[in-house]
């Protein structure tokens, strides 16, 4: 049983490591966006309050978010381990997650960064194509993205719980490193 988020910036390539490793370990996948969009979709009354933010492109206030988390780490598919994209974006976040977890009795067993650097985030995003990949909101999402993820990435250093991951190399490569710091820790 293994409990993991992946954190990263814009094109780190978290989507695709997700699952994989989701295939690999047998555990499913949490994606926060998923949930949101899903949520947003069939109008439940969490997806009504987090609309408004997600239509202007603003952060679903933390309060509206851990109960999505909460939610859905109660469903049954989830108790024999998972592995959550999207989730912490904040340091707050992460201390909310942790207060969570420890009221439903589990563990956060690693943190996994996709470590890149800003040129390889720029350049892969371009070559993605999407309409929200455009020079100016790449910057703004790389910048929003070190605002926020170095202290989530000192909350979890100092957890000793954050395994840190070359994230420029090739998807095998990257998936490798990521199996081998799981089985040696």
């Amino acid at each position: 049983m293994v409990r993991l988020i992946i954190l990263g910036g814009p094109g780190a390539g978290k989507g695709t490591q997700a699952e994989l490793l989701c295939q690999y370990l047998q555990i499913p996948l949490i994606s926060i966006g998923n949930i949101l969009r899903e949520a947003i979709a069939t109008q439940t009354t969490l997806g009504q309050v987090a609309q408004p933010y997600v239509e202007k492109g603003d952060l679903v206030p933390d309060r509206t978010m851990i109960q999505f988390v909460r939610q859905r780490l109660l469903e049954s598919d989830v108790s024999e381990g998972w592995l959550m994209d999207g989730y912490p974006r904040t340091a707050f976040q992460a201390e909310e997650l942790h207060f969570l977890l420890d009221d439903l009795g589990q563990k956060l067993d690693w943190a996994i960064y996709l470590k890149v650097s800003e040129e390889k985030f720029m350049s892969r995003c371009l070559e993605r194509g999407r309409t929200d990949d455009n020079p100016e909101i790449m910057q703004r999402r790389v910048d929003l993205f070190y605002e926020r993820t170095i202290p989530i990435l000192e909350y979890y250093q100092y957890r000793k719980t954050l395994l840190t991951i070359d994230g420029e190399k090739s998807v095998t490569q990257v998936q490798e490193q990521i199996l081998e710091k799981l089985n040696s820790e």
